[in-house]
């Protein structure tokens, strides 16, 4: 039974509704892992709660801030290209018609269809929505859902900013004596997490998945705890 374009258009909506979220788990993967690896490399050099919970708040303000401005920058490329690419096929259309109609023939024929139902088919939808036949079959891009560099950005600070707060509290209210065990325990619970959610979303093995999470993670707190140890510098 063929698919309708309501439920295509539902199809379409929750694969963005995916990579979307594939984002948001992996940027709070990202800020649980550097501010954790922040804060306990200072841990690790005796520093006092004030100045790991002003360390930690200037990573996390650092940290969320970057994300940001790299997402806004990566979305607001892929924009333009995508923006250009639908103008420059808009331009074929209107001034190449014929070749552009070979062209979608060509392609549907190519998915497997006989020359004579896909000219049928290309004929149909050229005479439905000649450009939104175009830009679907040859550009894979969807004019009315171009992806928006603000909500990017604002997505990407606030799931790095959530991950982050995690290892910042769990080492800022235990004691001295707590506080590494606890915020390497609070940050392998957090990596689990996002292990698990991040598999699930990419329809990877969780297993693997989530060991490489957790062990990057894990790995780069112990390297800076024990740079920061090396310091042993005791503040005030």
């Amino acid at each position: 039974m063929p698919r309708s374009s309501h439920q295509e258009f539902h199809a379409a909506d929750f694969a963005n509704k995916l990579n979307w979220l594939r984002a948001s788990v992996l940027g709070s993967n990202d800020g649980v892992i550097s501010i954790a690896a922040l804060v306990v490399g200072v841990a690790g050099a005796s520093a006092s709660s004030q100045t790991l919970l002003v360390t930690g708040i200037a990573g996390l303000l650092a940290g969320a801030f970057s994300m940001a401005a790299g997402e806004y920058v990566s979305v607001s490329s892929q924009r333009d290209s995508e923006r250009a690419l639908l103008a420059k096929e808009r331009y074929e259309l209107e001034h190449f018609k014929e070749s552009e109609l070979a062209e979608l023939i060509s392609i549907y024929e190519h998915k497997g269809l006989k020359p004579e139902t896909a000219r049928q088919v290309a004929e149909e939808l050229t005479a439905h929505d000649v450009f939104a036949a175009h830009v679907d079959a040859e550009l894979k891009i969807d004019p009315l859902n171009l992806t928006n560099p603000w909500h990017a950005a604002i997505a990407s600070a606030i799931s790095y900013s959530l991950g982050g707060i995690i290892p910042l509290v769990a080492i800022i209210l235990p004691s001295a004596a707590t506080r590494i065990p606890i915020t390497f325990g609070a940050v392998f619970l957090a990596l689990l997490v996002t292990g698990v959610i991040s598999a699930r979303v990419s329809g990877a093995r969780i297993v693997p998945t989530t060991l490489r999470v957790l062990a990057g993670g894990l790995i780069a707190m112990s390297i800076t705890y024990g740079i920061g140890k090396l310091f042993n510098v005791s503040v005030p």
